[in-house]
């Protein structure tokens, strides 16, 4: 270990100390780091300027601090997985990549509004009426977790598959293969983004301190490209990576189902 130097900030240079002992080695993935009264002793500082140094190595993702007392050098991620976001259709049945995950819980079926973030996307101003679903979803082979959100406006449960005002919780490919027979020609169009999680969503998805999640918004478009349904799909950007077919097309074509 290098000398702290008292004309700079200690804990910053404390926290460079071990920061620099993680990327040689001296401390391995899923190691303790010394204990708060072993640092304090090492480099002749205070409690405080010590918890400042860890605190600065967790906000950068390089340990864990497991019941806000001893710190560990975060272990190395699992391969991630891959979630193939094409949508197939064989005949009138439609899959998606994620069809194979497990329900962990049963679904929560609520009533809302669009936001100033989901009403664009659905072409409704804001405050208009939804039905939403929630399902947290598990990959069998890894144990990798997923929220899904499907958000339904009212106008389309009522007058393009009046099942979806009786059922809102009705199967993803289900929800497709009603819009279909209700004569549209389906596409999707999805953004992705990334941010950091809420605390609920970092507790059900079970992802380490410092970690980002993965936000894929897709809205199911009918003919005139009219948005149907609002999906959102969130996991942890450590543990998944989202996977897509591109095709090359004209500019102006539209590419159905």
């Amino acid at each position: 270990m290098g000398e702290i130097q008292r004309s700079g900030p200690l804990y910053q240079q404390i926290a460079a100390e071990i920061r620099n002992g993680i990327v040689e080695g001296q401390y391995k993935p899923g190691a303790p780091l010394p204990s708060e009264a072993d640092l304090i002793e090492q480099y002749g500082v205070s409690r405080p300027t010590v918890r400042k140094a860890i605190a600065a190595l967790r906000a950068e993702g390089l340990i864990e601090v497991t019941h806000g007392k001893r710190s560990y050098v975060r272990a190395l991620p699992a391969p991630a997985v891959n979630i193939e976001r094409t949508v197939t259709r064989s005949g009138k049945t439609f899959r998606t990549g994620h069809h194979a995950w497990q329900q962990i819980e049963d679904p929560t079926v609520y009533r809302t509004t669009t936001t100033a973030t989901t009403g664009p996307l659905l072409k409704l101003a804001e405050g208009e009426a939804l039905f939403a679903v929630d399902r947290l979803l598990s990959d069998p082979h890894t144990d990798t977790r997923a929220l899904h959100r499907v958000l339904i406006p009212f106008a389309t449960a009522a007058d393009e598959a009046g099942q979806l005002g009786e059922a809102p919780d009705t199967e993803l490919e289900e929800i497709y293969a009603l819009l279909a027979a209700a004569g549209h020609k389906l596409t999707w169009d999805e953004t992705v983004s990334a941010r950091m999680p809420l605390p609920d969503e970092r507790e059900a998805l079970r992802v380490p301190d410092a970690t980002p999640i993965l936000l894929a918004s897709r809205v199911t478009l009918g003919t005139d490209r009219r948005p149907l349904i609002l999906e959102e799909l969130r996991t942890g950007a450590d543990r998944a990576q989202l996977a897509y077919h591109i095709a090359a097309d004209s500019p102006r074509a539209l590419h159905a189902v």
